[in-house]
């Protein structure tokens, strides 16, 4: 059951970056400039604004205007940003203990394409998802932004590509994009290995 989880979520994360990456309009059609005049970046903001309006963006989502290859993130002073690039804003806190490498954690999630769009969400899905901490089955951004929350806690991640999944040739990803996930943490589990004659397995509770 857990292993199942584990392929779903993973699944369904790498098809929030590919849908993103090719199937939904981004801001990066709309937001390239070869200029640096303030007047074209505000008018750049006015223009992605109206596009996150469209696609119903919830409250306070960031901008992502580029230049080329440059993207600038644009956000409020409710953001914090982590020295590996990670951006992140806690609605709620939550409380109790952090998860460690080897806890389960349980979770809903919302994810978000550049332009606001919903692309994928476990409240949907009707089912949360659940993963063990520590083994490689979230992209490393993901990852950091739920090691440090809260049972209870809400918050919105802004992973940037450098900690999302590879792109280029030998994989699906061709374009760079920012992924945006808001995440309600609801447990975090110990974990232990059980073994009976040759069948072994590990048991959360």
């Amino acid at each position: 059951m857990l292993q199942h989880s584990e392929k779903a979520l993973r699944r369904t994360l790498f098809l929030s970056v590919l849908v993103s990456a090719g199937v939904f309009p981004t801001l990066s059609s709309y937001g390239k400039t070869k200029s640096k005049n303030p007047y074209d970046e505000k008018r750049l903001l006015q223009q992605n604004r109206r596009i996150q309006k469209e696609n119903n963006a919830p409250e306070d989502f960031p901008n992502f205007v580029r230049e080329g290859f440059q993207v600038k993130v644009v956000s409020s002073d409710n953001y914090i940003k982590s020295d590996s690039g990670l951006i992140y804003r806690d609605f709620v806190v939550g409380q109790g203990d952090c998860p460690k490498d080897g806890q389960q954690v349980t979770f809903h999630y919302i994810g978000y394409n550049e332009s606001g769009r919903r692309i994928d969400s476990t409240y949907l899905q009707g089912t949360p998802a659940k993963i063990r901490m520590g083994t490689k089955g979230l992209v490393p951004g993901f990852e950091e932004g739920i090691r440090d929350m809260r049972p209870g806690g809400k918050r919105r991640i802004i992973i940037p590509p450098e900690l999302g999944p590879p792109v280029g040739p030998s994989t699906f990803f061709s374009s760079k994009q920012f992924e945006v996930f808001d995440v309600e943490l609801l447990s975090v589990q110990n974990c232990e290995r059980r073994t009976i004659a040759f069948y072994s397995d590990v048991v959360c509770n």
